[in-house]
């Protein structure tokens, strides 16, 4: 998990804390401040942590090689002979020959305003004299192209008439809390979110983007385009490390290979925000993992004046003189919108991480704290033209620090551990919806990924529960179209960005709380599960309505969890049926965990639990390979792999002890497989069969008003239009509307889609 540092400095650090003198260790257990954490933390930080460091960061440099510039524009132009523009494209990342070609490959994509600006780029950079004339060429092309697509849009005759005029662009978004809810403050429960009167379901309770975020290395994000992965299909290549959108033309750092924007004023707004000081640290910041990288831009971002802004006491403008000695409000009770003191003033629960891991928290962040005072001169939002307070008194200079460090740099470090541990509870992962299919599919198939971690300041104010009452959206920045002018283009990072809407999923009384959910769901996990998962990472034992109505259940079935629950409460299913009568699987009470008996009495047919592993690994072995087959196919491959997919699946039906029940999660994987599977070879009428069937099983396992639901609704809407098939698909297009409204709002591209296949077919 890239989130945290890597395995070999998780046991470095680890084996530091294990060999450290036991006074050390008490001493260090009983600190109660962050402040007196992180002093204690740079004592113990030495040479030889530092040299450890340096020796594994080795293996992840980020320096910038002529050579590596080489070979991305090797295989960029390999990748171009075969026509896969958007992989070479994506090669095409520096020197001003990769501009160039990269130009070209933008072109064939018909990306011409940002093939025009790689033209710049390309004659910037040095581009040969004498091959000049062929950009000028191209930039010829592209205007020209860029000239009639203008006219097409300023022909009132091109628009569409079902427009209505009225498009379906929106205004600026308004960040904070809608004027229905209201935030409350409980020992209990800390800072949350309330209705205040009653709220609809699909209503947007707020929107909010992150304080910060950082795209987390190696995910691994395109898959199937062409039927295969690109070597440059990470979200680092794909995306802008400030905003998050997406891009085929980045603008890489010119300091190191990492490191890439969607745009010049992105890349200039990102230096001097932090990555001036990143910059040269690249290679240590992925040793150390993405909850430090993020904790270190959250602060240099802050700023001191941000930073003892949010320290000071916060005074009550409401208290009576003679009370003027009171104790001042905890400012942790209360929400200052999207400022940083919200940020500041998350829970960072110090005194509830294991000794380990406040020791792995706070070495880390020491040893960034060293490099990088080593790095060069303090930050220019670190002056000392405010004083500090009489609390925030440097370290002795025995540490080895600069004395221009001394004062601005110890409350940095400190700062950034407190962010540290604030994100161990407070990390919100931005999660997006990513295609797999074919490049072209007439149908989509798509996976969720997690691109970027972030810390959002209000969003953090929900509290949890494993059936929450809300459904979250994440909007990763603005497609720009390729007409737009290159002013508007340099207007991207403030036109788009990374924002969340949360919308009512259910209808939400007054007084009720608002809820999401952080991971753990009683609709993908049991009860015992969920509960174990939250207790170690966010320190609490939760008692949701999911949680107490499944304890009770458990408690009078004399069952320990389940795998599959038809409703809040239901009882334990184990989704399987008998392969003699096929009658429903269930525990075997006289051998409870070690096998399954018929649930008919008549039959009574034994499972044994080995055997139903087995089988079930059998199962999701011949899936994948099924899968696989399907994504690495290629335009002009043979039938064949398709046929052999199909054989994979079909074999996954054989007789045996036990089947699949329709609503088994691992059946509805199987019919979605074969319904993508009979979508390739053109077999409408039998693909749309399968995914309804998937569509039973989805249902049962995500709920009836799911966004899971109503992404398989979709498909299924694809399916019988692309069929012809006009009566079917008019029928599933409502449901699909409603839930998609439901969850993504009304100006979701699917929606669009939806209203494109209606309207086609009510013509």
């Amino acid at each position: 998990m890239m989130d945290l540092p890597c395995i070999q400095w998780q046991d470095y650090v680890a084996q530091k804390w294990t060999v450290l003198d036991p006074e050390l260790k008490e001493k260090f257990t009983t600190l109660l401040e962050i402040d007196d954490v992180f002093k204690c933390s740079l004592t113990l930080t030495t040479q030889e942590d530092l040299d450890f460091v340096q020796s594994i960061s080795a293996a992840y440099s980020v320096q910038k090689e002529a050579q590596q510039g080489a070979k991305c524009r090797e295989r960029g132009n390999s990748s171009f002979k075969i026509r896969d523009f958007t992989a070479a494209a994506l090669h095409y990342s520096q020197l001003s020959l990769c501009y160039a070609n990269r130009s070209a490959a933008l072109y064939h994509l018909q990306h011409y305003q940002d093939s025009l600006e790689d033209i710049d780029r390309a004659l910037k950079h040095g581009y040969p004299s004498h091959l000049s004339h062929k950009l000028e060429d191209r930039r010829a092309q592209c205007l020209r192209h860029l000239s009639v697509d203008q006219k097409g849009k300023d022909n009132p005759a091109s628009k569409n008439p079902t427009d209505g005029g009225k498009g379906t662009s929106v205004g600026p978004l308004s960040f904070g809390i809608c004027p229905q809810a209201v935030v409350g403050f409980s020992p209990e429960k800390g800072r949350h979110l309330v209705a205040a009167e009653s709220i609809a379901a699909g209503e947007v309770l707020l929107h909010d983007r992150p304080y910060s975020c950082v795209l987390i290395p190696g995910m691994e994000e395109v898959q199937g385009k062409g039927g295969r992965q690109d070597a440059e299909g990470g979200v680092e290549h794909r995306r802008c490390h400030r905003c998050l959108t997406e891009t085929l033309s980045p603008v890489p750092c010119e300091g190191c290979s990492y490191t890439r924007y969607c745009s010049t004023s992105c890349q200039r707004d990102a230096w001097e925000e932090h990555h001036q000081w990143e910059c040269s640290l690249g290679a240590d910041l992925m040793v150390m993992g993405v909850m430090s990288q993020l904790a270190l831009r959250v602060t240099l971002k802050a700023g001191l004046k941000n930073i003892q802004m949010a320290k000071e006491p916060i005074r009550n403008e409401h208290t009576e003189p003679e009370s003027r000695d009171s104790k001042p409000p905890d400012p942790c009770a209360s929400h200052y919108g999207d400022t940083y003191r919200s940020v500041f003033h998350l829970q960072h629960h110090l005194n509830r991480h294991s000794p380990c891991v406040r020791f792995l928290s706070a070495i880390t962040i020491a040893t960034l704290y060293l490099k990088l005072s080593k790095a060069g001169p303090p930050p220019a939002s670190w002056d000392l033209s405010r004083p500090l307070q009489a609390n925030s008194h440097p370290p002795d200079e025995e540490g080895g620090i600069g004395a221009a460090w001394n004062s601005e740099l110890w409350l940095m470090g400190s700062v950034v551990l407190r962010h540290m541990l604030q994100l161990r509870c407070n990390a919100q992962a931005i999660i997006t919806l990513q295609d797999t299919g074919a490049e072209n599919s007439p149908v989509q198939s798509s996976r969720e990924i997690r691109i970027a971690t972030a810390m959002f300041p209000t969003l953090s104010l929900l509290n949890h529960s494993c059936c929450p009452n809300t459904s979250l959206a994440f909007s990763t920045g603005t497609h720009l179209s390729a007409d737009f002018s290159e002013s508007v283009a340099e207007m991207r990072s403030k036109a788009s960005g990374v924002t969340v809407a949360v919308r009512a999923a259910k209808y939400i009384s007054p007084g009720q709380e608002i809820l999401h959910c952080y991971g753990p769901h009683s609709r993908r996990m049991a009860t015992q599960e969920r509960q174990r998962l939250l207790r170690e990472q966010y320190y609490f034992l939760c008692q949701c309505e999911a949680c107490t109505l499944q304890q009770q259940s458990e408690e009078e079935d004399g069952s320990e969890g389940r795998q599959q629950c038809s409703s809040v409460g239901g009882n334990p299913q184990s989704g399987l049926l008998c392969g003699k009568c096929k009658g429903s699987l269930n525990r075997s009470s006289e051998e409870r965990g070690k096998g399954f008996i018929c649930s008919q009495a008549s039959c009574g047919h034994c499972v044994a639990l080995s055997e139903v592993n087995q089988r079930l690994q059998e199962i999701k072995q011949d899936l994948k390979k099924a899968v696989d087959l399907m994504e690495r196919e290629r335009p002009g491959d043979s039938e064949k792999p398709k046929y052999e997919a199909l054989r994979l699946l079909r074999r996954t039906q054989s007789p045996s002890a036990l089947s699949l029940a329709e609503t088994h999660p691992l059946q509805g994987e199987l019919e979605d497989a074969t319904a993508r599977a009979y979508a390739t070879m053109g077999d409408w009428s039998n693909a749309a069969s399968h995914l309804e069937r998937s569509a039973v099983a989805i249902g049962n396992q995500y709920g009836k008003e799911s966004i899971e639901l109503g992404q398989q609704l979709f498909k299924l809407a694809q399916l019988h239009f692309n069929g012809g098939a006009r009566g079917p698909a008019l029928s599933v297009i409502p449901m699909v509307r409603k839930l998609l409204c439901l969850h993504c709002g009304p100006q979701c591209e699917e929606l669009q889609e939806l209203q494109a296949m209606e309207d086609c077919l009510t013509a």
